[in-house]
């Protein structure tokens, strides 16, 4: 394709939407590497999570990998070609904030890794006894061990005729939100139990997590040199889409509140990812919480949410990942052209993405057609004119 048209188009299409006056919907896909070490095409070499996490040569050339092959196979409003540099950060996926504290890590033949609960009925008052570990243990002093590995061996590595540069990117620095983190660590039935039948310990792990993960996160930014008040904010915690409205309000809200205004810049904005079903937690979450922007998955009502929650905050979603998987260039399209009919563009701050988080093996003919759709039915009238 011609890189150079493309890019400037988007370039244009961003510059639009950042500035209020959108000419059309942006279309951007989230994906990592797991779409390379998940797909045998991709990955011919049988290459592993459990290899990627313990060797910070393998993690590197895969990142580097993955970078090459989402510039020039994903379609989108994304730069594509060869950059100037090469942009990469270790990547541990999901498991850094239970890892840190201690629970087992278990790596799968065919998906991400993932941690084991830690604490049972037997021993649900460990982390109480053993204290908020350092900033930079466990899974946190990995993570800190192969950015520096990134770092020297960036310095000497060209790829694809390009430099190569380090995000200061980490674990230490996310956060998948307090009730999330309590269900890896308990198990999500035993947490949600705990809610109900023991809430003191509940409400006492809730605390000990923010607390704990407040901590570190001050840790990390000291370490890379940055504020202590946090300028933008991204949060999520997908766990509380097993809670009514009446119980996310009384049991986790005062949680996130504490989390969220603590070290915050003022009126910096929030953008809250919950990909699961909590559009129901939508409205308080933006009265509550200020947020700003919300990242969606499934289900979702596009157009019941856009009315909910006014023409001034963004709304990122789009076709189920499932969707783009397994359905056919002509069912994406369909999807596609329905949820931008849907009242969801009403105002201009809408974003199309797959909801939530690319599969490995999805056809790049069903990204192609959704992006098809996006340029000819997510035009704005204000541009037409």
């Amino acid at each position: 394709m011609d890189f150079t048209r493309h890019n400037e188009e988007q370039a244009a299409v961003w510059a639009a939407f950042n500035a209020g006056a959108p000419t059309r919907v942006p279309m951007t896909i989230a994906c990592n590497p797991r779409m390379l070490l998940l797909d045998p095409l991709l990955n011919p070499g049988g290459i592993t999570f459990a290899q990627a996490f313990s060797d910070p040569a393998v993690m590197f050339a895969v990142d580097l990998q993955f970078a090459h092959w989402f510039r020039h196979a994903v379609p989108g409003d994304i730069e594509r070609g060869l950059p100037e540099h090469w942009a990469i950060c270790p990547n541990f996926q999901n498991v850094g904030d239970a890892a840190w504290l201690g629970a087992p890590l278990h790596f799968f033949d065919d998906g991400v890794p993932d941690t084991r609960p830690l604490l049972t009925d037997d021993n649900k008052r460990l982390l109480f006894d053993r204290g908020v570990p350092d900033p930079f243990a466990n899974l946190m002093g990995r993570a800190r061990d192969f950015l520096e590995y990134y770092r020297e061996r960036a310095e000497t590595t060209v790829f694809h005729d390009r430099p190569v540069t380090v995000v200061n990117g980490s674990p230490g620095l996310g956060f998948d939100g307090p009730m999330t983190l309590a269900c890896n660590l308990r198990g999500a039935t035993e947490f949600c139990l705990d809610l109900y039948e023991d809430p003191d310990y509940a409400q006492e792990l809730l605390a000990f997590l923010v607390e704990a993960v407040t901590g570190r996160q001050r840790a990390w930014r000291d370490y890379f040199g940055y504020p202590r008040e946090r300028g933008f904010i991204w949060f999520a915690d997908d766990s509380i889409a097993l809670l009514s409205c009446d119980a996310y309000r009384e049991l986790i809200l005062p949680h996130h509140q504490r989390y969220l205004f603590t070290d915050r810049a003022p009126d910096a904005p929030l953008t809250v990812h919950l990909c699961g079903d909590a559009s129901r937690h939508f409205v308080t979450i933006r009265d509550e919480l200020g947020a700003t922007r919300f990242d969606t998955g499934f289900p979702f009502d596009h157009g019941a949410m856009r009315a909910a929650l006014g023409p001034d905050i963004v709304i990122e979603g789009g076709p189920h990942v499932d969707l783009l998987l397994h359905g056919t260039p002509e069912a994406v399209a369909a999807e596609t052209r329905r949820i931008l009919r849907s009242g969801v563009m009403d105002g201009g701050k809408f974003i199309l993405k797959e909801a939530n988080n690319l599969a490995p093996r999805t056809p790049m003919a069903n990204l192609q057609a959704m992006y098809d759709v996006c340029r000819a039915d997510g035009v704005y009238a204000s541009a037409m004119q």
